[in-house]
């Protein structure tokens, strides 16, 4: 092998450029993302579908193997391959032991796994989160990134890294205010826990 292949830089991937360009294109910035191969990624604040759309974009211009979770039916034929391709990991709802058992079990058997979760659960207004998240980290052993969609600054970031302590409520306050730091698409569809540190 040449010394000019050796120092030549390897080419990024057709998807991670078109995601760049888009990006670049409409003002926003992603990243960077934190060197941690095992973590619960728990996005937000989530108002729009636009948040879902952005997160892909992120995900591809970052070429971070991100998993979201979906329900195991889906997975049928062609669509199944295809999801999977897409990072979408099954989960068998109805299952004894529920998502959590079954998530912490996928963290036990791989050395790198990062799974995605709007721990809002909705994108309108919802007065409780969804804390499988939380529970889900605390039994794996693994910390928490917060991706957070900032419509003002156009910033898809990954500020804080969060282990879960002893003190779930502690930590969850934690988390609600910087949630609630960032601007999202649409304050007034805010869930009730973001919304009570919002313009703090």
């Amino acid at each position: 092998m040449s010394h000019h292949t050796e120092g030549r830089k390897r080419r990024a991937p057709l998807g991670q450029l078109i995601a760049q360009a888009l990006l670049r294109l409409t003002g926003w910035r992603a990243g960077p993302f934190p060197d941690i191969d095992r973590a619960v990624i728990a996005g937000g604040p989530h108002t729009s579908n636009w948040d879902g759309v952005l997160a892909l974009v992120s995900r591809s211009a970052l070429q971070q193997d991100v998993n979201v979770m979906i329900k195991h039916s889906l997975f049928k034929g062609p669509l199944g391959w295809l999801l999977r391709k897409l990072g979408a990991m099954p989960i068998e709802r109805g299952k004894a032991g529920g998502m959590v058992e079954q998530t912490v079990a996928q963290f036990r058997q791989r050395d790198k796994l990062l799974i995605a979760v709007t721990p809002e659960g909705t994108r309108s207004n919802a007065e409780q989160w969804k804390l499988g998240f939380y529970h889900i980290a605390k039994q794996a052993n693994v910390p928490i990134i917060l991706a957070l969609a900032d419509y003002k600054a156009k910033t898809f970031s990954f500020p804080v890294v969060i282990y879960p302590s002893d003190d779930m409520e502690a930590d969850l306050q934690q988390i609600y205010a910087h949630f609630a730091s960032a601007t999202p698409k649409h304050p007034s569809k805010l869930s009730g826990p973001v919304r009570a540190h919002y313009g703090e």
